[in-house]
C-alpha cells in the first residue's frame, strides 16, 4: 500500500516493491518503468494487474505528472505470446482476465487530472503501441520503432488503440497500422502525430521529465480541464463544446490559480500554483 505522506503536497519520495514495475512519486512527478526486460517488457497477466493498481497508486496521490517508460532496450514489445502459448485452452479467459487489468489501467491513466507522457525508449508494440497512444503526449528516442502486429499474430487490437489512434492519425491510417502493421520510425510517428517530439538515443527520458517538470510547475486544475474539454470535444457538438468552455473558464476564474496566474502575468514572474 502506498503512503501519501508528502507526495499529496508534491513533497518528498515515495516507491513502491511492484514485480514486473518500477513505480516512484517524486516532487509530485510519478514515474511508471515496465520492467520485464529479458522479454522486451512484453505484457503479462503480473504486469497489467499492477499496471493496474500503478494508475490507482497515481490518482490516489494526486500526482501532477506522470511519465510511463521501458527498462532496457524496448519500450514494449507488446503482450507475452510465450505466456499466451502456454495458457493453451485457458487463453480465452487469459486474455479476457488480462485485457480487462490493462483496460482499468488506462481507463484510470486517461482520466487523470494529471498529464500522462510516454518515453518510447525503443520498439512500442502491440500493447505497447496501445499504451503510447493512450498517454497524452509522447517523446521518441531516434532509434524507437512502431507497430500494431496484432493481426500477424491473429489477434484485435486491445490497450485503447481502435479508440485512440483514429482520433489521433484518422481513419485511413488507423486502418493501415492494423491491417497491415508497418513498421514506423520515430521519424515517421512523428509525421503521423503518434509522437510530439523526437529526440537522440539517450536523451529520450531526460526530456520527458523535463516536459513532466514543466507539467507538474504548472497549472493543475487547468491541465486536468484541458484534458476533459478535449476528450469530450470529439464526441460533442459545437455548442454543447462552447457552453462547456464558458463553464470550465468560468470555474477557473474563480480559483486561487486563476488569481496567481494573472498577477504572476502582469508581475512579470513565474507563477507558483498550488493546485486550489
Amino acid at each position: 500500500m502506498l503512503q501519501y505522506s508528502g507526495a499529496v503536497a508534491g513533497k518528498g519520495r515515495v516507491e513502491v516493491g511492484y514485480q514486473t514495475l518500477g513505480f516512484e512519486i517524486v516532487e509530485g512527478m510519478a514515474t511508471i518503468t515496465l520492467n520485464r526486460p529479458e522479454s522486451l517488457n512484453a505484457m503479462n497477466m503480473e504486469m497489467c494487474r499492477e499496471l493496474m493498481s500503478a494508475a490507482l497508486d497515481c490518482e490516489e496521490a494526486q500526482v501532477r505528472a506522470v511519465v510511463v517508460t521501458g527498462a532496457g532496450k524496448a519500450f514494449c514489445a507488446g503482450g507475452d505470446l510465450a505466456t499466451f502459448h502456454a495458457e493453451k485452452d485457458d487463453l480465452p479467459r487469459y486474455v479476457k482476465e488480462m485485457a480487462t487489468a490493462l483496460h482499468v489501467s488506462l481507463s484510470r491513466l486517461a482520466r487523470l487530472d494529471a498529464p500522462v507522457l510516454a518515453a518510447v525508449n525503443g520498439v512500442a508494440a502491440g500493447g505497447g503501441f496501445s499504451l503510447v497512444t493512450a498517454c497524452d503526449l509522447a517523446v521518441a528516442a531516434r532509434s524507437a520503432r512502431f507497430t500494431m502486429a496484432y493481426t500477424r499474430a491473429g489477434l484485435s487490437p486491445d490497450g485503447s488503440s481502435t479508440y485512440f489512434l483514429p482520433r489521433i492519425v484518422g481513419q485511413r491510417r488507423a486502418m493501415e497500422l492494423a491491417l497491415l502493421n508497418p513498421v514506423l520510425s520515430a521519424d515517421e510517428a512523428l509525421d503521423w502525430g503518434i509522437v510530439n517530439r523526437v529526440v537522440d538515443d539517450g536523451a529520450c527520458l531526460a526530456e520527458t521529465m523535463r516536459l513532466a517538470r514543466e507539467l507538474a510547475d504548472g497549472a493543475p486544475l487547468a491541465h486536468a480541464a484541458v484534458k476533459r474539454m478535449l476528450a469530450a470535444s470529439l464526441n460533442d457538438t459545437l455548442e454543447s463544446q462552447l457552453e462547456r468552455e464558458t463553464g470550465s473558464i468560468a470555474g477557473m476564474a474563480r480559483t486561487a490559480d486563476a488569481r496567481e496566474g494573472i498577477a504572476a502575468f502582469l508581475e512579470k514572474r513565474k507563477p507558483r500554483f498550488q493546485g486550489r
